[in-house]
């Protein structure tokens, strides 16, 4: 046995739990020796009584290592457990890290990506809708993954939003991922899968969600976020439990405001007041992580006494945006039509990637519908 399957044979064992697990590891000296440990070892160590100690010690009889593997595999499912290189190193940061991640999809790497992760309540209202689609697809416009829970009402329209601007998401279930809830959210998974990202969960592949596996998922949404976006959640939600996961994990909380009368924007307002930095656009979730240290205005220098001159060859650019931003180093200030003629870009998708840049802080409108380099005019 490999530290490796010994990792996801204790996750599958619902009484361990990755922090009592942990604890096992650091006693005995290594995930293995947990499962390879006689009971009368297992229950002599501390917080170890007779029912973890005999699941633990009978994980045989209740643990089918090579059927969950098999049905893993079957369905296209990638597990990636503490031992692997893929893990998260964000989500290794927080006091209880999954053992395992099943994933269907492609797992980003986190460390080279900003992320947000937006939830809401389940029956938002018509603006609950409009501003978490907005702030998802600004999101992504701005090159950040966007990760929720695939709910129904703020998480599915942030993920829709997301997959729609061409960004990458990951959702996190609170159950195993041949058991997908709600069902009707299947084809949805299946967008985000196909468009670069992810469906992932902590839970073996045909665990059932239900009230202790949704707050277990939540702590990994927050924990695969850099800031979380709450978009209407009442008093005593699951988007609150979430934000106090984020806040736990030293994550920035950020919180839409919402109509003081409506009990759907009770628990978002008073995020706020209690000291969630209150967002109305994208521009108020960069300027936080724009002056945080290690961060910066993407696509800028760090040595600004360089004319703020742009440092192409460390952009995380797509193709057609470096298309853009070369056409503009070339020819200085240019309208959309005239950027469309010297790249090739047909007009629609020219101003979608302008607006990309522009949330980059790569390019800047100027007066007359002209588009610059951010620091560089004519």
């Amino acid at each position: 046995m490999t530290e490796r399957e010994a990792l996801i044979i204790l996750n599958m064992l619902p009484s361990v739990g990755p922090v009592k697990a942990g604890e096992l590891a650091m006693s005995l000296g290594s995930y293995r020796a947990i499962l390879n440990a006689s009971p009368k070892a297992l229950s002599g160590l501390p917080g170890v009584g007779a029912k973890i100690s005999g699941d633990i010690s009978g994980w045989r009889s209740s643990v089918d290592l090579d059927a969950e593997l098999a049905l893993a595999e079957k369905a296209g499912v990638v597990i990636v457990t503490l031992e692997d290189e893929s893990y998260p190193p964000l989500l290794k940061e927080i006091h209880d890290p999954p053992l395992a991640l099943y994933v269907r999809g492609k797992l980003p790497r986190f460390e080279l990506s900003s992320s947000l992760g937006i939830v809401g309540t389940r029956r938002p209202s018509r603006y609950g809708l409009r501003m978490a689609g907005r702030l998802a697809a600004d999101a992504c416009h701005a090159g950040w993954i966007v990760v929720s829970g695939l709910a129904y009402g703020i998480d599915s329209e942030a993920h829709k939003a997301a997959v729609d601007a061409g960004g990458i998401t990951v959702a996190v279930l609170g159950g195993g991922l041949a058991r997908v809830h709600p069902q009707d959210h299947i084809p949805l998974a299946r967008s985000i899968v196909e468009s670069g990202g992810a469906v992932i969960s902590e839970f073996p592949m045909e665990r059932s969600p239900n009230r202790r596996t949704f707050p277990m998922r939540n702590r990994i949404i927050a924990g695969l976020s850099q800031g979380l976006l709450v978009v209407e959640a009442g008093l005593g939600s699951g988007s609150l439990i979430t934000a106090d996961f984020a806040l736990e994990q030293g994550r920035l909380v950020f919180a839409v405001p919402g109509e003081a009368d409506n009990p759907r924007s009770a628990g978002g307002n008073k995020l706020i007041k209690d000291g969630a930095i209150l967002t109305e656009s994208i521009d108020d979730i960069l300027e936080e992580f724009e002056f945080l240290p290690g961060m910066k205005a993407p696509g800028l220098r760090e040595e600004r006494g360089v004319d703020n001159e742009l440092d192409r060859s460390a952009l995380d650019l797509t193709e057609k945006e470096r298309t853009l931003v070369g056409a503009l180093a070339d020819d200085g200030e240019s309208s959309a039509d005239q950027l469309v003629a010297a790249t090739g870009i047909a007009t629609g998708e020219v101003l979608a990637l302008l607006m990309g840049l522009s949330l980059k802080k790569v390019v800047e409108e100027l007066p007359g519908k002209r588009f610059a380099l951010r620091g560089v005019k004519s």
